[in-house]
């Protein structure tokens, strides 16, 4: 079951139908993610319950955590900022986001993933970070400019990461710095 709080899709109970080994929010995050409560200042590289940022570029000032189910997919993200207008091309922001998709097995799943926002469609390249394949193509209209990666942890278990065009060049560390629990 789902509620609809604005324009979130908050699951009840939380990630009920997400895979084992799926970070979930907690109740407290639910809470603050249906509000659209922000983060002043954001908060840091363990932001998101079970993943860690090794890598978080500085100079972000406010966060905020998301919570989104549909479909057979459960998210939990989390979005830094700065306070630049978003088509200010010196706009820095983050988005990480963790997605529970019992179907992600591989990087050819991602092209055809249901996610409302953040499709692997069109001019998408793969590469090698570390020891990750990663898909990654370039920012569009919904989601900004700069670069958006992602990649398959692990069984079930999707990453991706929306780079701002000024922190483009620190993707790769982003990328080889998160962690999951």
């Amino acid at each position: 079951m789902t509620l609809l709080v604005g324009q979130l899709l908050i699951p009840r109970p939380a990630h009920a139908q997400a895979p084992p080994g799926c970070p979930a929010p907690t109740p407290a995050e639910i809470r603050r993610a249906g509000k659209s409560q922000a983060d002043q200042p954001p908060k840091g590289a363990r932001a998101l319950t079970g993943l860690r940022v090794g890598h978080l570029p500085k100079g972000f000032s406010w966060g905020q955590v998301n919570v989104y189910s549909y479909d057979d997919v459960a998210e939990y993200s989390y979005l830094w900022s700065d306070n630049r207008d978003d088509v200010d091309r010196g706009h820095r922001s983050l988005w990480v986001r963790v997605a529970c998709w019992p179907k992600a097995a591989g990087p050819a799943q991602l092209r055809t993933a249901p996610f409302i926002l953040g499709t692997f469609a069109g001019d998408v390249r793969q590469m090698k970070v570390g020891k990750r394949t990663v898909l990654t193509k370039e920012g569009d209209g919904a989601l900004g400019h700069g670069r958006y990666a992602g990649w398959v942890e692990r069984k079930g278990v999707v990453i991706t990461v929306m780079a701002s065009q000024p922190l483009v060049p620190e993707l790769t560390e982003i990328i080889k710095g998160i962690t999951l629990r």
